[in-house]
C-alpha cells in the first residue's frame, strides 16, 4: 500500500515535469520546403482571386479528412484558381488532415499574394495555381534533400537504389491496383536494408507518372549521390529511400498459408491420428499456458522492480534535505508510472540491440555506450547503457527519466522508455540518424556538408529548445551540460537537445542556486559555475554562446591552442574581434555566408560568453537577436577565457564535496 501511494505521487512528477508542449512537427524542415512563383497578384488580398483561393484552400482542408488526394478549382476566367493535395498513401486520414492544415498555413505565410505556389510537408504536399495544371507533368524545380552522412560504398549502393526505385516506378505507374503508390525493401548488407517509396498524384496518366518518377530518380541520383537516405520533392510525384523503415508497415511480414497434410489411411486410422494430435496438442497447450504465466509473472516482477528502483530514488530525493533537493510534495500520481508503457523490459532491449552487439554500437559517451536498436513494433531507437563505472549515478538516471520522459518539443530529444534490472540502467531514446553535432561539426569531410543555412537552422533550433526550458514551460529548467555532443541531429539536420541527467528545476521566482557538486564539461561551463558552484539560466546562455561560436567557425573551444595567448576559441574570437579581424574566424568551408551576417553571429556569441553573468542576455533576447538584423547589439564585455588547462574536450568535470549529488531542485510550477 505504501508503495502504491508513493508511486501515485511520482508520476504526477512526470506529468508536471513533462511540461506539455504542443508539438506540430509534421514539417519536413523548419520551415517547410516551398516554391513560389515570380508572378504576384498585384491587387493584393481584396481581389476575387484571393477569395477564390481562400475557398479552394478551405475545400482542400475539409476533404483531407476523407481522402489522401483531392483536386478542385474555384472562380471564373481570370479569377480561377486550381488546387490539389496529396498525402503519402500510408498515412491515416487524421494525419493527412493535420498535415494539409499545416501546409495551408505554410503556403499562405511563405508565398503571400502569389498566383502559383507549392509546399511540401513531411507526409503531404499542397499546390495551387491560376493556370490549370491537372493532368499535366511538371518536373522543373525538383528539390532533392539528402542525409549528409554518406554511404561507404556509393557506387554499389547507388546501383541498388536506382534499381529498386525503377522497379517500384513500374509498379506504381502501370499497376492499376497500386493507386500510383509503391513501397519495397531490398537487403543491402547483413545489418542494413534499403527501404523505398514512390508515389504520383492521381491526376497523372500511367505514362506521365512513369516519366515523373524517372525524372525524380535521375535528379535524386545527381543531387544526393551516395547518401544514406534521400527524398525528391516534385510537383507531380515523390520518392524517398532510407536505410531504416520509415513508412508504416515496412517491417510487417505476411505469413504464407500453411499447407494441410493429407493422409491415405482409412477412417479408423484417421480417427486415431486425430486423437493423437488432439492429445499432444492439448498437452502442449497446457505447457505453453503454464510457461506463459510464469514468464509474464517474471516480467511483471522485473517491471515492478525497475519502477520501484525509480521510486526509491525519488523517495531518496524527497527525504535528502540537501539544498540541491528541495521538497517534492507538490507532485502526486506515482501509480501512473507503474501503469504506463514507458518501462521496457531487459529481454526486449536485448533482442532490439542483438544483445548489445558491437555492430550495433553508435558511440561511446561519458556515461557509457549507446546502441542502435529496433523494437518489436519496428521503431528504431538509441539505447544508452549506463556503465557501472559511469559518472552518472542512479539519481541522475532517475532525474533524466522523471524529467524528459514525456517532453515533446521538437528541439528536445524524446525519451521513449527506460529499464532498471539489477546492475543494468538503460535509457531508450528516439533514433537520430545523423548522430550528434560534434560528430558532424568537427569532422572536415562531414562539416563541408553543413552549409550556412543549415548551421543557422541548428543554432536557432538549439536556442528555441533552451528558451523553452528556461521560460516557456511551467517549470524553469537549467540544462547544465549543453555542448555539441549533447545535441543530436535528425534526418534533416534539425537539432534536438539531449542528456538531461544533470538538469536542474527551479521553482517560482528562483533564478539561481549554489551547489557543492560541479558537473559539466570543460570549455562549456560558465566561470561562476566552475569556480563557485553558482548556476542560473545564464549558465546555459554561456554554454550556448560557446556552442554558437563552434558551429559558425567549425572549431572546438576546448583544446583550441591557436596561439599561446589564446588557448580557447572564445579567447581567440575576443582577440580578433577587438582587432577588427573577426572575419578570420570564418570557416573556410563556408561559401554561402554574408560577411555582415557572420560578424553579427560572432557578436551574439561574444555577448553570451561575457564573464559577468548579469551582462549576458537571456535566451529570449538571444532568439530575437538571431532573428533580425535590425536589432541593435550592445558592445560585449571581456569573456571568461579559461577555467584551467584541459585538453580532453569530451571529459566531464565533476567536483563534489557532498555524497548527495541529485540535480533536481524544487518542482513547484511557476
Amino acid at each position: 500500500m505504501e508503495h502504491s501511494t508513493n508511486f501515485r505521487q511520482t508520476i504526477h512528477l512526470l506529468v508536471f515535469c513533462y511540461f506539455l508542449f504542443g508539438l506540430n512537427d509534421l514539417a519536413l524542415a523548419d520551415p517547410p520546403y516551398s516554391v513560389c512563383s515570380n508572378n504576384t497578384n498585384n491587387n493584393s488580398l481584396n481581389t476575387s482571386f484571393q477569395t477564390s483561393l481562400q475557398n479552394l484552400l478551405g475545400s482542400l482542408a475539409s476533404n483531407a479528412s476523407v481522402s489522401r488526394y483531392y483536386n478542385i478549382s474555384y472562380g471564373n476566367e481570370t479569377d480561377k484558381v486550381y488546387g490539389q493535395f496529396m498525402c503519402l498513401d500510408y498515412v491515416s486520414y487524421d494525419d493527412c488532415h493535420d498535415c494539409i492544415s499545416g501546409a495551408i498555413q505554410a503556403i499562405m505565410n511563405l508565398c503571400p499574394n502569389k498566383t502559383e505556389a507549392v509546399v511540401w510537408e513531411e507526409v503531404c504536399q499542397l499546390r495551387y495555381s491560376n493556370v490549370s495544371f491537372l493532368g499535366q507533368l511538371n518536373v522543373k524545380d525538383n528539390i532533392g534533400k539528402d542525409n549528409v552522412i554518406n554511404i561507404s560504398e556509393p557506387v554499389k549502393f547507388q546501383a541498388l537504389v536506382e534499381n529498386k526505385l525503377r522497379n517500384l516506378t513500374k509498379q506504381a505507374a502501370f499497376n492499376s491496383s497500386a493507386n500510383k503508390y509503391a513501397t519495397g525493401d531490398e537487403p543491402y548488407t547483413i545489418d542494413d536494408t534499403l527501404y523505398a517509396l514512390v508515389q504520383c498524384t492521381l491526376d497523372l496518366s500511367p505514362d506521365k507518372c512513369n516519366k515523373c518518377l524517372e525524372a525524380a530518380i535521375k535528379d535524386v541520383a545527381s543531387q544526393c549521390y551516395g547518401s544514406r537516405g534521400a527524398r525528391l520533392l516534385s510537383r507531380s510525384c515523390y520518392l524517398r529511400y532510407e536505410l531504416y523503415a520509415f513508412y508504416e508497415g515496412a517491417n510487417e511480414t505476411s505469413a504464407s498459408p500453411k499447407t494441410q497434410p493429407t493422409t491415405r489411411s482409412g477412417g479408423s486410422g484417421r480417427k486415431i491420428w486425430v486423437i493423437i494430435v488432439l492429445t499432444i496438442g492439448s498437452a502442449f497447450l497446457v505447457v505453453v499456458l503454464m510457461a506463459s504465466f510464469v514468464y509474464c509473472g517474471a516480467m511483471k516482477k522485473g517491471t515492478r522492480k525497475g519502477k520501484d528502483e525509480i521510486l526509491r530514488n525519488h523517495v531518496q530525493l524527497h527525504n535528502s534535505g540537501d539544498s540541491e533537493n528541495p521538497d517534492f510534495q507538490d507532485f502526486e500520481g506515482l501509480d501512473e508510472l507503474k501503469a504506463n508503457d514507458s518501462y521496457i523490459d531487459l529481454a526486449t532491449i536485448h533482442s532490439a540491440t542483438n544483445n548489445f552487439s558491437d555492430s550495433n554500437m553508435l558511440g561511446q559517451g561519458g556515461f557509457g555506450p549507446v546502441y542502435k536498436g529496433v523494437l518489436p513494433d519496428g521503431k528504431q531507437v538509441a539505447v544508452k547503457r549506463l556503465s557501472s563505472f559511469s559518472e552518472q549515478g542512479a539519481l541522475e538516471f532517475t532525474n533524466e527519466v522523471l524529467l524528459i520522459l514525456k517532453l515533446q518539443h521538437k528541439n528536445l530529444v524524446r525519451l521513449l522508455g527506460f529499464c532498471v534490472d539489477q546492475q543494468e540502467q538503460l535509457l531508450v531514446y528516439e533514433f537520430m540518424p545523423n548522430s550528434s553535432l560534434d560528430v558532424v561539426l568537427f569532422d572536415p569531410k562531414k562539416r563541408a556538408q553543413l552549409n550556412w543555412s543549415k548551421r543557422l537552422n541548428i543554432i536557432n533550433g538549439i536556442a528555441r529548445g533552451i528558451l523553452y526550458l528556461h521560460e516557456d514551460s511551467r517549470l524553469r529548467i537549467i540544462h547544465r551540460d549543453l555542448k555539441a555532443s549533447n545535441v543530436l541531429l535528425d534526418f534533416d539536420m534539425n537539432p534536438k537537445i539531449s542528456d538531461f541527467g544533470m538538469a536542474r528545476i527551479f521553482a517560482g521566482a528562483d533564478s539561481e542556486a549554489n551547489t557543492a557538486r560541479i558537473v559539466g564539461t570543460y570549455g562549456y561551463m560558465a566561470p561562476e559555475y566552475a569556480m563557485e558552484g553558482l548556476y542560473s539560466i545564464k549558465s546555459d546562455v554561456f554554454s550556448f554562446g560557446v556552442l554558437l561560436l563552434e558551429i559558425i567557425t567549425g572549431r572546438r573551444n576546448a583544446g583550441f591552442n591557436q596561439t599561446k595567448h589564446a588557448q580557447t576559441l572564445v579567447a581567440y574570437a575576443w582577440h580578433l574581434w577587438n582587432e577588427g579581424n573577426a572575419l578570420e574566424l570564418m570557416d573556410p568551408l563556408l561559401a554561402d555566408v554574408l560577411m555582415d551576417e557572420f560578424l553579427r553571429f560572432i557578436h551574439i556569441g561574444l555577448l553570451c560568453v561575457q564573464e559577468d553573468a548579469f551582462d549576458r542576455p537571456t535566451m529570449s533576447s538571444v532568439v530575437v537577436m538571431l532573428k533580425g538584423e535590425t536589432v541593435t547589439l550592445s558592445q560585449p564585455q571581456q569573456p571568461a577565457f579559461s577555467m584551467g588547462r584541459h585538453t580532453e574536450h569530451h571529459q566531464t568535470f565533476t567536483r563534489s564535496c557532498s555524497t548527495n549529488g541529485l540535480s533536481i531542485s524544487s518542482v513547484a510550477p511557476r
